[in-house]
């Protein structure tokens, strides 16, 4: 062995560039140009609604990804749904056009503040927000973003060394567990949740095993990791911990897989389905 020579990095250690330059262009657009222009949305799951932020209001309508194509299909007529990571409120907004009630969490104050926003421009009642994190257990924690992506919020450690590598933000914010906080504030039980918090899936998922349990609501989770590796292992906790939870019907969205944690690794990238194990259970008695 040379020890003067380099040690080859495996390429699957590399970290993401997670934006590409045409998206820091089109933030920086939305945010230095039309951000506090109210309009009303042109297409997309929200069309005809009013919004403030981002580009809606452009006559192009962008070609419809599998996730759009996914929550433009789904029955919530009826269902609580929880919007774990809202941003902005453009699926909270959908949520409630088409739920009974919609319990939506973004701790970042810009992007709260602009959530509340729209859902006042469009007269909406039935949601109530929480300006909270979610995790395994309470405590305070750092929330990190880049300026011109607000939407890519994190509090996960190897997610925010990546942020800091570039003009960030950070601030500090209050972090609870989904059990403790339904508990605690009375919360309507959920049929559905959505969870895209940039890292933190498996660590909300520990934090929600008592409500998993009792209400087994279906589940819709967004894969993250830094590297192709991290991405690999925390596919690979989330489906443990859906499996543990007695989640049998578990989709991988973009290649209409069904995922386990035998061939998790098909899942690393994109979104995974969790129908109800209520309703699993009834198809395969039919």
């Amino acid at each position: 062995m040379n020890p003067g020579k380099p040690r080859a990095v495996n390429p699957d250690d590399l970290p993401f560039r997670h934006y590409t330059l045409k998206h820091r262009l089109i933030s920086w657009v939305s945010q230095n140009l039309f951000d506090g222009v109210t309009y009303t949305v042109r297409h997309g799951l929200i069309a005809g609604m009013k919004r403030k932020g981002g580009l809606g209001w452009l006559p192009v309508r962008p070609r419809a990804t599998a996730e759009q194509r996914f929550w433009a299909q789904l029955d919530l007529r009826g269902q609580v749904i929880y919007d774990i990571g809202a941003f902005q409120g453009i699926l909270t907004l959908f949520f409630a056009s088409r739920g009974k009630h919609v319990v939506s969490y973004e701790p970042a104050s810009k992007n709260y503040g602009r959530l509340l926003e729209n859902l006042r421009l469009n007269e909406i009642t039935n949601v109530t927000v929480r300006k909270v994190g979610l995790g395994s257990s309470r405590g305070m924690a750092s929330l990190c973003f880049l300026r011109l992506m607000p939407g890519g919020a994190s509090i996960e450690a190897r997610t925010i060394a990546g942020i800091r590598r570039a003009p960030h933000v950070m601030e500090e914010i209050p972090v609870t567990t989904l059990d403790e906080d339904i508990r605690e504030h009375g919360l309507p039980a959920p049929d559905f949740i959505k969870i895209d918090i940039e890292g933190l899936e498996s660590e909300a998922l520990r934090g929600a095993r008592q409500t998993l349990a009792r209400r087994r609501p279906a589940l819709f989770l967004e894969m993250h990791g830094e590297t192709m590796n991290e991405k690999r292992r925390k596919c690979s906790e989330v489906v443990a911990l859906l499996e543990e939870a007695g989640y049998r019907d578990i989709v991988h969205l973009e290649s209409s897989s069904l995922v386990s944690s035998g061939n998790c690794a098909v899942a690393v990238e994109g979104h995974l389905y969790c129908p109800s194990p209520v309703e699993s259970g009834r198809r395969a008695s039919g």
